[in-house]
């Protein structure tokens, strides 16, 4: 039994810092798309293409990777999850971000979509019938609080209001649709595997994506740094972060390794420093010491996932 338990131990051990990989990668993502999208003023890249083009992208190495290892082709049963995954990762997320980011900045949108590890975690209550105890949502609620104040100060700070401005609801958006991606994609990786999750999504997104990307191609003149940032969340964002993502959402629990989440904010704004010139300070630290106590106890206040009667 103690060996057993050793061996769950290191289980969920190991998907926390996969998941934690999954979350650095999904970090960059917020400076990489600003870079690939410009803004209102100096646009770039459209958010459509960025959105299809991305997809279509990891879909060409999917394709490759799924003949490469000879994977059957899914069963009934796991389309449907898939299909979620598709939806809300590989379309809706990055759209809504996208159209976002023309408008904010890259840490303002880090801030809001702070709120995804509750998103992450209420769609895993909801899809996957999992409970924890309460003080595992007072932590992931104390979390949340400590992010929702960070911004207001961050905002105070450089003069602006913090109101739910256009932009906001589509950052809300995004995390509505990441959330229900990611619970759906962790319910068929046990089955599946992390690599082919992701894989498949890309690849039966293709039929939308090409298309789309072909439809939507720039026609002017593109700066180099943003074709860059378009590779960098095709293939990593869209495509190898969720490898190790979606591997430890199931290691670990969603419940659990979601609220790593709470730390991608932070590892986003400070990306953005030599991405796009925003630095950081001692309060944003601060406030990152402080999140990162309130995941060690929220894994702490977790259980196992359970099934309601």
């Amino acid at each position: 039994m103690k060996h057993m338990t050793d061996d769950s131990a290191r289980r969920e051990t190991r998907g926390l810092w996969l998941g934690l990989l999954g979350v650095v990668i999904f970090a960059l993502t917020l400076p990489m798309t600003r870079l690939a999208t410009g803004t209102v003023d100096a646009p770039q890249l459209s958010p459509w293409f960025v959105t299809f083009g991305r997809a279509a992208l990891a879909g060409g190495l999917s394709a490759l990777y799924l003949l490469a290892v000879r994977a059957p082709w899914p069963q009934a049963a796991q389309r449907g999850p898939l299909l979620l995954s598709l939806a809300g990762n590989a379309i809706g997320y990055p759209l809504l971000l996208g159209w976002a980011l023309r408008h904010v900045t890259a840490s303002h949108a880090a801030v809001i979509t702070a709120l995804l590890p509750l998103g992450t975690a209420a769609a895993a209550a909801w899809l996957m019938h999992q409970r924890a105890r309460l003080g595992f949502w007072v932590f992931a609620g104390l979390g949340s609080a400590l992010v929702a104040a960070y911004s207001v100060l961050r905002a105070a700070q450089m003069g602006h209001g913090f109101g739910l401005t256009w932009a906001d609801a589509l950052l809300l958006g995004a995390v509505v649709a990441a959330s229900l991606g990611y619970v759906a994609g962790a319910k068929v990786t046990a089955s599946l595997g992390a690599e082919k999750v992701i894989s498949w999504v890309c690849v039966m997104a293709l039929p939308i994506t090409l298309p789309g990307a072909w439809l939507t191609w720039p026609e002017h003149a593109i700066g180099l740094s943003s074709w860059l940032a378009l590779l960098y969340v095709g293939v990593f964002s869209m495509w190898a972060g969720f490898f190790a993502w979606f591997r430890g959402l199931s290691m670990g629990g969603p419940l659990r390794v979601s609220q790593t989440q709470l730390l991608q904010p932070f590892i986003s704004i400070l990306a953005a420093w030599p991405l796009l010139g925003e630095s950081p300070d001692a309060m944003t630290l601060g406030f990152a010491l402080a999140v990162v106590a309130t995941v060690f106890m929220g894994r702490r206040m977790t259980t196992p996932g359970e099934k309601r009667p």
